[in-house]
């Protein structure tokens, strides 16, 4: 057996891995990584970007057929699966190809396979060519990423349900879609495919759509799903599948008001995400796992084994592209003897359902739970005039702010553009600002921006 010395390999391709193995070549030093199958990780191949692509197209296919309201002859086609497909994988064959490139220009080595720990710093790698290799390395970073779990509902797995890579590769209209789980992912694909023409079920055990946002978020997005004529069954328990997903399935639904059977064409499962730390012998390596099954790290990514660090949704870091990133800006940085840490970071999220939600810093419900006194100031989107041209002023923007002071704690936002909305703030709350400095701001008339001044004027001033 040959042993190949290398000073760093990274294990994933996904965002924070590539752009510290990119980094770490173009320091000069020799750096392998070795990917799977998703060059460039999932995000620009089977999660952020393309379904944001496929919602996107979604968007166009609801204006077309409300092109009335805006004086435009409307048009009810049926959605053209096979063009949106088209469309979105044009745009993931440009994105690899630009990750392809930059594993060129740094003078990276990119290993095609699957890697496995047979002792501590050495990795044997099954190619996906044939043959296999064994590296071994100075430092090892581990971007393993994270996949859709199945819960063990009886009959679920053997009804061979869609995930969301499945979802993002189908040419047709499911004529009935069950979508599993309340959540990110479920909440986007079922407005989405309900655009496209699809009847779309929601079953979400708990009694609130999106768990960790504050009820009135939650509340006004369901008003939107309704208005698009998506069902949504909270507080149920799936207790057995039959029949097989993408010809004809039967669900029994367990609810507040008894059991019933819930039948469509197409399971969607949106329940939840599991770490891809199983069958890689990182016991081997003395990594230890959490409870969960997450790589345990500390405040600066470093597992309990010397040498090697994890990156991203396997370490536990909140499950985002953008944290990923922050991730290998926190190694990078403590590499080069700067002192970083995971703590205490801001961590902005936006759904991107239409509209969307944003949310960074503090929600009501967590002020309340951790007994964080706040104020709270709100606006109603129909009081920012863009949204009077868009014809889209439903939802509201609401801050956080303390109350022995004037900095603001937290920002949420369900309406047009919120995620740009809330990077303003977001901004705003990194510098330590005051919130007097954005109401006191001159900002563009007509834009959503514009809404923040309204909103922070509505704040009553500090006994």
């Amino acid at each position: 057996m040959t042993v190949e010395n290398y000073e760093n390999v990274v294990i994933g391709s996904g965002e924070g891995g590539k752009y510290l193995a990119w980094h770490l070549s173009q320091s000069g030093q020799q750096v392998a990584v070795i990917e799977r199958r998703w060059i460039g990780g999932s995000c620009p191949n089977v999660n952020c970007l393309p379904s944001k692509n496929e919602i996107w197209s979604a968007k166009v296919a609801y204006l077309s057929q409300h092109a009335s309201t805006f004086g435009v002859a409307p048009t009810k086609p049926p959605s053209d699966m096979e063009a949106v497909q088209e469309r979105k994988r044009r745009m993931v064959q440009g994105l690899i190809a630009t990750n392809l490139e930059h594993y060129k220009s740094s003078s990276t080595e990119l290993v095609m396979g699957e890697a496995k720990f047979v002792g501590p710093k050495t990795l044997a790698v099954q190619l996906n060519d044939g043959g296999t290799r064994t590296l071994k390395a100075e430092r090892i970073f581990l971007n393993l990423g994270t996949h859709a779990s199945i819960p063990p509902v009886p009959g679920l797995a053997e009804a061979r349900p869609l995930t969301n890579i499945e979802l993002l590769q189908l040419d047709r209209i499911p004529e009935h879609l069950i979508v599993l789980g309340g959540g990110y992912v479920g909440l986007e694909f079922a407005q989405a495919f309900r655009r496209f023409g699809s009847r779309v079920t929601i079953l979400h055990r708990g009694s609130q759509l999106l768990t960790n946002q504050d009820a009135d978020i939650a509340g006004s997005l369901l008003e939107t799903l309704l208005k698009e004529e998506i069902e949504v069954i909270a507080v149920s328990e799936t207790l057995r599948v039959a029949g097989t997903s993408g010809s004809s399935v039967t669900l029994r639904v367990k609810t507040d008001a008894g059991e019933t059977t819930v039948a469509g064409s197409d399971i969607l499962v949106a329940t939840g995400r599991a770490p891809n730390t199983t069958s890689i012998g990182l016991e081997i390596a003395g990594v230890q796992l959490t409870e969960q099954g997450y790589v345990k790290v500390d405040d600066r990514l470093q597992t309990t084994a010397a040498g090697i660090w994890a990156i991203g949704e396997c370490a536990g870091s909140p499950q985002f592209t953008h944290i990923s990133y922050d991730d290998f800006r926190v190694i990078r940085d403590n590499l080069a003897g700067i002192d970083r840490t995971t703590a205490g970071r801001l961590v902005p999220s936006c759904l991107f359902t239409d509209p969307p939600v944003s949310q960074i810093g503090l929600t009501e419900e967590e002020a309340r739970r951790r007994g964080i006194p706040v104020r709270v100031t709100k606006l109603p989107m129909a009081a920012v005039l863009r949204t009077r041209t868009l014809d889209e002023s439903h939802g509201f923007m609401k801050a956080l702010l303390e109350v022995g002071g004037d900095c603001i704690l937290g920002f949420s936002m369900i309406g047009p553009e919120a995620g740009e909305v809330m990077a303003i703030v977001q901004v705003a709350m990194l510098a330590g600002l005051p919130y007097t400095t954005l109401r006191d701001a001159t900002f563009t008339h007509p834009t959503m921006a514009e809404g923040l001044v309204f909103l922070f004027s509505e704040v009553e001033p500090r006994r």
